[in-house]
Order: C-alpha cells, then sequence, then structure tokens
C-alpha cells in the first residue's frame, strides 16, 4: 500500500466526518431533509437552450433558474468554489463566491459533501475556460449525504457491488442510467407500436392456481385466508387466450414471469415477457408484424436498422432468414437426417456434446438438445426457425400437412431466442390430449412438464378463434438494443444471493 493510501481517511471515518458536519449544520439551524425547494426547469433543458450561446449573450440574459440535483464534485479556493450539480437529465457547473452568498451562509455551505443534494438559483455565465455555468445567489441543502460516493474510495468496479447496490450504480456510471432510459423508451415504443395496430394492453393474474402457458418449473407460495396452494405465473398465456374466447381480438400484456430456474447471463428467475394474441392470424402473420415492430424500433432509436451488438453489425432490415427447425439441424448444425431422426443415435450424440439424456425422453426433445447446442449459437443476424417437434410445443397447432410438427417459430439474434410464437391450438380435444401427456410426463420426474388446465379446456369448448400468439423477452431485446452482455445489466434489481455480513 502506497503512503497517499495509507494517509487516505477511511471510509468509516469519512462517515463519522460527514456526521459532525451535519450535527455542525443542525446546531446552526439548518435543516438536513428540507422539502421547501421547487426547481423549475432540468438542467439538460438549460445545455439545449442556452449551450450554444456565447459569454457576451449570456451577460445580457436576465433570466434565474431554480435547479436541484446532487453534488458530483466540488473544487474550493478560499472565498470562491466550484461544484457540479447533476440531476435526472444532466450535469452543469455552479459557482458559489462568499461574497454573494454572505460570510455566514458560505461558512455553512462549506460543510455541503459531495453526494450531498442541493439546489441552486441564478443566472448563467461562461467561465474563463468556457464552461456554461450558473451563478448562485441561492443555494440550500435538500439532503444530506452521510456515505461517501464510491469513485473516491473503492470505485464501484465489482460487478455484484453494483447490481446489489443499483442506486450507487445509477449516481456513477451515466452508461447504466443510459440504459435504462432507452429500456424505458422500448416499452414505450412497444406500446405505440401494438396500440396503433389495434390491440388492447390487459392485465392477468400473476398468483395462478394452475401454472401453465410454457414449459417451465414454477415458484409455489401459499395463501393464508383460501388455505390454498398457488404459485407465481410462469407465462400469462392460458389466460389471455381465454380473453380471446371471451371476443376480444387483438390483446397484449407486457408481464413479469417467474420461472424456477437457474441464473446465468441469459436468465433471471424474475424476468419481464411480452405477450400479444391475434384472432384470425397465424404464425407466418406474426413473422411479418415482428420484422416491422423491430425494424422501426431500431429507426426511432437509432435511425437505421443496422446495429451494433458486442462488435457484430446485426441487420434488422425485413425480410428475415426463415428456415425450419430440422433443416437448421442440417445447414447449420451439419446433421444429416440418419443421426437426428434416430432417437438412440441422437441421444449418443447429445451426451458426446456433454448433455444429459434422461430415460424415456421423446426425440423432440432430444432434437431440441442438438438444435442448441449445435445451431442456437451461429444464428447472429435475425432468423425465424419454424416447424418445431410436436413433442415439445404443447401449446401450438400441427402443421395439417405433417402433424409431427407444429406452426410455431422462435426468433434467433445475435445466438440467443428473443421470441416465441404459434399458430395457436384451439381444438379442446387435442389440447386435454396434450396435456394428459404433459401430465404423464410430470408423474415421470419432468417437472417442467404443463399442468392439466380443465377450465382452459373448457374455455377451449366454447370456441376460440384461430389465432397467433407471440411472446418476446423484453429483457433480452434491450441487451440487444443497448449493447448489454448480460441480462443483469438490463434489470435494474436482479436476483442475487443475500449479502454476507460480518458477524
Amino acid at each position: 500500500m502506497n503512503k497517499q493510501k495509507q494517509n487516505e481517511p477511511s471510509e468509516s471515518q469519512v462517515i463519522q466526518h460527514r456526521r459532525q458536519k451535519a450535527e455542525f449544520l443542525t446546531e446552526n439551524q439548518v435543516p438536513l431533509f428540507p422539502n421547501d425547494f421547487r426547481k423549475d426547469t432540468d438542467i439538460e433543458l438549460i445545455i439545449e437552450n442556452f449551450g450554444q450561446r456565447s459569454a457576451e449573450e449570456l451577460e445580457e440574459c436576465s433570466e434565474n433558474f431554480s435547479v436541484a440535483g446532487r453534488i458530483m464534485a466540488l473544487r474550493s479556493f478560499g472565498k470562491v468554489t466550484f461544484i457540479h450539480i447533476q440531476d435526472h437529465t444532466e450535469r452543469i457547473q455552479v459557482f458559489v463566491q462568499r461574497d454573494v452568498l454572505g460570510r455566514e451562509q458560505y461558512q455553512l455551505f462549506k460543510k455541503f459533501d459531495i453526494g450531498d443534494i442541493a439546489g441552486v438559483r441564478g443566472g448563467l455565465f461562461r467561465t474563463k475556460t468556457g464552461e456554461l455555468t450558473i451563478k448562485a445567489e441561492y443555494l440550500q441543502l435538500l439532503s444530506k449525504s452521510f456515505r461517501p460516493l464510491p469513485e473516491k474510495y473503492h470505485g464501484l468496479k465489482d460487478v455484484e457491488t453494483r447490481y446489489r447496490q443499483r442506486y450507487v450504480d445509477l449516481l456513477v456510471n451515466p452508461g447504466a442510467r443510459r440504459i435504462f432510459t432507452v429500456r424505458t423508451r422500448i416499452i414505450r415504443h412497444i406500446r405505440n407500436f401494438l396500440d396503433s395496430k389495434g390491440f388492447m394492453e390487459v392485465e392477468t393474474p400473476m398468483m395462478q392456481a394452475i401454472p401453465g402457458g410454457a414449459t417451465a418449473k414454477p415458484f409455489k407460495t401459499h395463501h393464508n385466508a383460501l388455505d390454498m396452494r398457488l404459485y407465481l405465473r410462469v407465462a400469462p398465456e392460458l389466460y389471455l387466450k381465454r380473453l380471446l374466447v371471451g371476443g376480444f381480438e387483438k390483446v397484449y400484456e407486457i408481464n413479469r414471469n417467474f420461472r424456477n430456474e437457474g441464473i446465468s447471463t441469459q436468465h433471471n428467475p424474475e424476468f419481464t415477457m411480452l405477450e400479444f394474441y391475434w384472432a384470425y392470424s397465424d404464425f407466418k402473420d406474426l413473422m411479418v408484424l415482428t420484422e416491422e415492430m423491430f425494424s422501426t424500433l431500431a429507426q426511432s432509436m437509432f435511425n437505421t436498422t443496422i446495429i451494433t451488438y458486442q462488435n457484430n453489425q446485426i441487420d434488422l432490415t425485413p425480410p428475415w432468414t426463415k428456415m425450419s427447425f430440422y433443416e437448421s439441424l442440417e445447414t447449420i448444425g451439419g446433421l444429416s437426417s440418419e443421426i437426428y431422426k434416430d432417437k438412440e443415435k441422437a441421444g449418443a450424440l447429445v451426451k458426446k456434446l456433454g448433455e444429459n439424456v434422461q430415460t424415456g425422453e421423446k426425440l423432440g426433445k432430444i432434437q431440441a438438445k442438438l438444435f442448441d447446442i449445435l445451431v442456437e449459437p451461429k444464428l447472429v443476424q435475425p432468423h425465424f426457425i419454424y416447424h418445431y417437434p410436436t413433442d415439445i410445443s404443447p401449446l401450438s397447432r400441427k402443421n395439417e400437412d405433417d402433424p409431427t410438427v407444429t406452426d410455431r417459430f422462435e426468433l434467433f439474434i445475435t445466438g440467443r431466442e428473443i421470441a416465441n410464437a404459434f399458430s395457436e391450438l384451439n381444438d379442446p380435444v387435442d389440447q386435454k390430449e396434450r396435456f394428459e401427456e404433459q401430465v404423464r410426463e410430470k408423474e415421470a420426474g419432468d417437472d417442467e412438464a404443463h399442468f392439466m388446465d380443465e377450465d382452459y379446456v373448457r374455455a377451449l369448448e366454447y370456441a376460440m378463434p384461430p389465432a397467433g400468439g407471440q411472446g418476446i423477452g423484453i429483457d433480452r431485446l434491450v441487451m440487444l438494443f443497448t449493447d448489454s452482455s448480460s441480462i443483469r445489466e438490463v434489470i435494474l434489481f436482479p436476483l442475487l444471493r443475500p449479502e454476507v455480513t460480518g458477524s
């Protein structure tokens, strides 16, 4: 450890010193947490409207501004001090003079720290270096920070600390703030896009007696008053399709889902999905709609349909590549039909590639594992992979020409699944048989198999119109549009293990 670091106060010493400053301010009748200051503008608007004006033009401007934000930098030169104030939009320099505030107020101001939230009122000028600056005529402490911002002491470099203390990450990391600003814009675009197409946004239960809509292991909970087991939803699908039965023809939900699965750079147990259902459409119609949704999103964000992800140029210009599931195993995975259509050979290859094959596992599931290993990582540009095996598509309509496959597609970009869509199964007899098969698989040990849902079958018996339905992973979409390599970067508060504290 060098001499400078040895002499640098510890964080606990800094906190103690800040508390002493707070006591001094309190003793001098300075409230630490008042709520009587009102800002009248965002810093970004000041920069937009006055950032290009010359020093002479600013001198002629008599307008004053009230801004509020966090002190991010502080440089004192005796009777004058420069600080930088950051609000939710931007950062601006503030010039504080003892001769303007008065000796007493200036001495109180000297007890302010980096990290404190302050309100400032004053006019604009340019310093000798040309920086746009507010000349403070009034300065007020709005919230005292007892902890120092991390950059001065240890930085916020540890990834898990960034996620655990996201509030600090957002303060000191402009890139993190940008990601979540972009996320909001993406969701707003999707809503506007679907609304413009005549879709209606709805809400469906997050706690369900029978979890359905996806093959996934659910989280369990318990309702005390009714003394009944409930599950956090794995998907809203079956409720949204009940609404098709009820007469709504275009519905969507931007929803939180919960799946009791592993955590990785692409998976978080709690995640956000868009699901929408469109009566009198099929999976081919959804391909066209998805191309339009994504390409217009890129245009609105970047004024181009070509974006960069992890140094790869991704072209979202329609139309995108379309390929059947089995064709992809051959042309991209390099497999012959002799291998992937033979259960024993396919299973042996899966094991050779390092994956497990369960006893009694169906051929379709084994083929899906081959796809995950040999095909999916290579789908960098947008690919619609369609006609999945019926074995792995319990809610999808069988293809009329080949009932061993379903009218389903998955969209892959940058080697990961972004969307999953079906021509929906609306035959109640077929649906019940598939549920029964899922129940048998669950009884055989598959805890991701679908539950039987008698009420959903009953809904289908009232006749559901032919329809297409689709789910899009919002988190992965945000990863794509913000060039983020981990799903944790695009979720404000990802799931983490409990923090280990000292005994």
